[in-house]
């Protein structure tokens, strides 16, 4: 008993501490809503680096990399850490830095923005707002999912899984309520700091007690032969250029990396992106060599729990372990906010402001309050049903985390050619975005088969193109429909290609 109120007491610390900045940042933060979204676009290289990086590295990293090395060998580092770390880096620099350019002439905080004033189109806007919140559903989901699986697996059960995914959530409404990405950048800088520092502390300590990396290592390959044959198993090249594609090409399109592509100056975001790489690989290799030397530990992990929790309970003490716990949890509430915060607008602009518009309604101080309350009524929703959402998802970490990219994924190469193809017509866009999520829904979602009474259709479009996956397939489709259907049609005449230009110094 005294050892579960320590463990519980230093993770309440850590996020007392972390509300405490958000509370400091909120009193600091303009009530404008470029300020609350975009922290004024004044993020330096620092904050934006490590807020993108606390931000992307959830509980799909903290537990679900681990979990998967643990259980299919240590080559999920070539995805997640050199591939992926590489991939977003560079989709990072030539999407995101064309972002930057265009929003910050003309003031864009969504996505949706950017797009519906290109192409003249308020229905492609909601589209777009629409596609990146059912998206967003599942990975708010994979984060009380995970918090509730770390505090099962450090309490060994003495606090049920309901406990650890509430409190999450309920943490997660208060502290959007009130920082705004002010204070979120600056609680993800600490959070990122914190959890990078500690899992190599984890490693260290792990290490230390078994006699160093190449003893787990020989044992690791004693246990399981395949763990130390490159591309052995699962890991065929296939499956890893098609994981590291997904990942990378759908982490490019998530609402609260878009967001911060937005932040910052031209030289932070080139900074950032030549700094990434190596941020990344200095938390995956650690990270999953973890999951990978356990098994050569004899470690049991019970069904539903991750490894990283039960090596750490064998291997290290109670208030370390503890400690690390937090850290993944730092992991899961940075990623968490930045989506609720980055959710709420494009609920609100993208999807309240056009239904506002389309019923004749001005703007007025009492619109402006009752958009701020929608906004934060739409966290709650949103955060308390996939709170309950996530109590009944039978999915692994990897799984549901894996669905979400490769959904947002499939975004996008539409968006790109936006940006860079002036010839991209309004119906182009409608083909490459509605073709390629029809495509990739009836690949994942087998309750389609049920809604259209067509039997045997989720059995029909399981699986794999020649190795491919269903995400990487979809991406080619959306090449294809988006370039395709606008070299057929015309500019509608309220486009407006010029949008886009930057020229001058600006495109430096």
């Amino acid at each position: 008993m005294a050892e579960t109120a320590l463990q519980l007491g230093i993770v309440g610390a850590y996020m007392l501490v972390a509300l405490a900045v958000g509370v400091v940042a909120y009193r600091l933060t303009d009530r404008s809503a470029e300020d609350y979204y975009l922290a004024s676009r004044t993020l330096g290289t620092v904050v934006l680096l490590f807020t993108t990086f606390a931000t992307l590295l959830s509980a799909f990293t903290f537990f679900g990399g681990p979990n998967l090395a643990f259980a299919a060998g240590p080559e999920w580092i070539l995805v997640m850490g050199l591939m992926d770390g590489i991939i977003f880096a560079v989709l990072w620099y030539v999407i995101g830095y064309k972002q930057w350019l265009v929003g910050k002439r003309h003031g864009y905080v969504t996505l949706g923005e950017m797009l519906g004033d290109r192409f003249g189109s308020t229905p492609l806007r909601v589209l777009v707002a629409g596609v990146s919140l059912v998206w967003l559903f599942p990975y708010v989901m994979l984060q009380q999912k995970g918090a509730g699986q770390a505090i099962v697996g450090l309490t060994e059960g003495a606090v049920p899984f309901w406990v650890g995914a509430g409190g999450i959530t309920l943490f997660m409404i208060a502290y959007v309520a009130v920082s705004g990405m002010r204070g979120v950048a600056w609680t993800d800088t600490i959070q990122g700091l914190f959890m990078l520092s500690l899992v190599w502390l984890a490693v260290a300590w792990l290490l230390t007690d078994i006699g160093g990396a190449g003893v787990a290592t020989e044992q690791m390959g004693a246990a399981n032969g395949e763990f130390l044959a490159l591309g052995g198993g699962l890991y065929t090249p296939q499956f890893i250029i098609s994981s590291a594609v997904s990942i990378a090409f759908g982490v490019t399109m998530f609402p609260q990396i878009n967001q911060r592509f937005a932040a910052g100056s031209k030289t932070v975001l080139k900074r950032t992106f030549a700094l990434w790489p190596v941020l990344v690989l200095l938390l995956f290799v650690p990270a999953f060599m973890l999951g990978a030397w356990a098994v050569g530990l004899g470690v049991e992990v019970p069904q539903g729990s991750n490894v990283v929790p039960v090596l750490l309970g064998e291997f290290a003490p109670t208030w370390f372990a503890a400690l690390v716990i937090a850290g993944a949890m730092a992991a899961m509430m940075s990623s968490s906010d930045s989506m609720l915060l980055s959710g709420s607008s494009y609920l609100t602009r993208d999807v309240y402001r056009p239904l506002k518009r389309a019923f004749g309604s001005g703007s007025s101080d009492a619109d402006d309050a009752r958009e701020a309350l929608i906004a934060r009524v739409g966290v709650v929703v949103f955060a308390t049903l996939s709170f309950v959402a996530s109590l009944y998802s039978p999915g692994t970490l990897v799984q549901i985390g894996d669905t979400a990219f490769s959904g947002f994924a499939q975004l996008t190469v539409p968006v790109a050619l936006a940006l860079y193809w002036g010839g991209t017509t309004r119906y182009g866009m409608y083909a490459g975005v509605v073709g390629t999520q029809v495509f990739y829904v009836l690949h994942v979602f087998p309750v389609v088969e049920t809604l259209t009474g067509l039997a045997g259709l989720s059995v029909a479009l399981s699986g794999t193109y020649m190795g491919w996956t269903p995400g990487v397939v979809g991406i080619l489709l959306g090449l294809l429909l988006t370039v395709g259907v606008s070299l057929v049609t015309t500019a509608a005449p309220d486009e407006n290609r010029s949008v886009y230009r930057v020229d001058g110094v600006e495109a430096d």
